[in-house]
């Protein structure tokens, strides 16, 4: 479980928020066979940013750029 990490019911709530924002920017870009897999990636990502992000769209930025340079490399 990725948010498994997270204890405080404030990060907790702002992580499912992010995942859900990012998810819907990015989920149409995303072929559908991969779904599951990329949504559970995103979820990881959104758990380890989570605790260094200001608040829920600086989560939402912070792995939106991650993902954006990831495609790139």
């Amino acid at each position: 479980m990725p948010f498994s990490s997270l204890t405080d019911p404030a990060d907790l709530a702002r992580a499912y928020a992010a995942l859900e924002a990012v998810w819907n920017e990015v989920k149409l870009t995303i072929p559908e066979q991969e779904h599951d897999e990329q949504r559970r990636r995103i979820a990881y990502l959104v758990a380890g940013f989570a605790p260094m992000a200001l608040d829920e769209d600086d989560l939402k930025q912070n792995i939106l750029l991650h993902i954006r340079q990831d495609a790139l490399a």
